[in-house]
């Protein structure tokens, strides 16, 4: 009985967790319409830290925000940023 206890629990911590990493992702990247607002402004001005993550995305849009679409400015205040 201990065995199998064992087992289930090692076969259902990869699962959990990488369901819990694909949730995160997803809050992070914003929706389909935010990520359409500011897609154009990370290509612009964050190009170069497109394989470096959201955060550091984020923080380049917040270092741009002169410079950024209104639209994407707006994402950004939705989230308190």
């Amino acid at each position: 009985m201990h065995k199998i206890l064992v087992a289930l629990t090692l076969l259902l911590v990869p699962v959990s967790t990488g369901a819990y990493a694909q949730q995160q992702q997803q809050q992070r990247s914003g929706t389909p319409e935010e990520q359409a607002a500011c897609s154009r402004d990370v290509s612009r001005h964050c190009r170069a830290l497109m394989d470096q993550g959201d955060l550091a995305i984020l923080a380049c849009l917040k270092e741009n925000r002169p410079k950024i679409s209104r639209a994407c400015n707006q994402v950004l205040l939705n989230h308190g940023q």
